[in-house]
């Protein structure tokens, strides 16, 4: 994730004198709250617009936890972001006074000549991140909280743990204000316009004016983004799921790290019960396409509750296996599941940091810092083509003769 540094934009609101502010941000969840929060320190014009108020319960912030983890199977090009991202949520809880990420460590299990331990140990290998192997015996010394298949080892990560959501939303944006941000609740936006001298962001009957703008909606994204972008997304609907633990000692975060186990018949990932109660075991991989974020369909499907509960009565005998709890939220999903990040258009008007496809909040702070910083024109960064928008098309060149109304 190398960077360049052109000619850098002033800060001042001076620079946008014809302008409501030099960026927009629209959205502000998981990421968009981090690119607020990283634009506030580069600018003293910037405004977040947020369609209802900031981590509720309906965006996929919901659900208390995502989980944080430098181990990972996939393309290597997301490790300088782990990496970055780590160190500003640590100054984000320096920032703000807030605990945001329980550090508890993290186990990635299944069977040791599979494909996902296969997966994550070469790309591991490639990362070169700290781990640590546990063949059966000792994974079920040190967890016996696991029931373990006869051929199970795991893959130990001890910079892994629980992203707490809600607060880390709260505190990016607190964040922001603090810098000097304006932040516009419950202003859902309907549209964003390019034009020949700026950005329109139109509300109802009210519109603003920016140099630039960056759309950060998750499932609300889909809406402002071009017809080719359109094609290559989908939003769809991610559940979540919570037990109660027969002994909740045994799953507090100081016994028991975030998890994921993932084999041909059975997925699961979880967190430690950081509520001191209830502990989230959810299976993997089972996001379904929702025409309308606003709709999604909160309750289970007997399906869905039925292999849930399947799958923790075989992996953990230490919980009751009744769902307790169950949420489900929307998500902008890729073709290829990698995040839409960079500008739609060779003008650099709007910027588009969506589609995260379920897997983007432990990288959210890194997400923001690089969305902040090029919207901004202060630096461009490289090693990132997996990520960018114009992997799917060629950028769409602006028409000069369209004029401001």
């Amino acid at each position: 994730m190398a960077a360049q540094s052109p000619v850098p934009r002033l800060s001042s609101r001076k620079c946008s004198e014809m302008t409501d502010g030099k960026l927009a941000v629209i959205g502000l969840g998981s990421i968009g709250s981090m690119a607020l929060w990283q634009a506030s320190r580069l600018s003293d014009s910037v405004v977040g617009f947020e369609a209802a108020t900031p981590a509720h319960g309906r965006s996929a912030v919901g659900g208390d936890t995502r989980l944080f983890r430098m181990i990972y199977r996939g393309n290597p090009g997301y490790y300088p972001i782990l990496e970055r991202s780590r160190s500003l949520w640590a100054e984000l809880e320096a920032e703000t006074g807030q605990n945001i990420l329980t550090r508890c460590g993290g186990l990635s299990i299944g069977t040791a000549d599979g494909p996902y331990i296969r997966s994550i140990l070469e790309t591991t290998r490639l990362t070169g991140a700290e781990h640590q192997i546990l063949n059966h015996e000792e994974l079920a010394a040190r967890y016996p909280q696991h029931n373990l298949r006869p051929h199970d080892i795991a893959i130990y990560d001890p910079n892994a743990g629980a992203l707490r959501t809600d607060r880390a939303v709260t505190a990016a944006i607190a964040a922001a204000e603090a810098n000097g941000a304006t932040v516009r609740r419950n202003t859902r936006v309907d549209s964003v316009r390019e034009t020949n001298d700026g950005v329109i962001v139109t509300s109802g009957d009210k519109s603003w004016t920016f140099d630039n703008a960056i759309i950060a909606s998750g499932g609300w994204s889909n809406r402002l983004m071009p017809d080719h972008l359109k094609a290559a997304t989908e939003t769809k609907r991610i559940f979540l799921t919570w037990f109660v633990a027969k002994d909740a000692s045994e799953f507090s975060p100081e016994k028991f790290p975030v998890f994921s186990r993932i084999y041909d018949d059975r997925s699961m990932y979880g967190a430690p019960a950081v509520d001191g109660v209830t502990v989230k075991a959810t299976l993997d991989g089972r996001g379904r396409p929702t025409p309308n974020p606003d709709t999604v369909p909160r309750d289970l499907t007997p399906a869905e509750i039925n292999e849930t509960t399947e799958t923790v009565t075989e992996f953990f005998p230490g919980l009751i296996p009744n769902i307790v709890r169950t949420d489900a939220f929307p998500d902008l999903f890729t073709k290829d599941t990698n995040p839409l990040l960079g500008w739609l258009s060779e003008s650099r008007r709007v910027y588009c940091a969506t589609g995260f496809s379920g897997g983007g909040f432990k990288n959210a702070t890194g997400y923001g810092e690089i969305a902040a910083q090029e919207a901004l024109g202060r630096r461009a960064f490289e090693g990132l083509n997996f990520v960018r928008p114009q992997r799917f098309t060629s950028l769409v060149t602006i028409d000069s003769t369209r004029q401001e109304k």
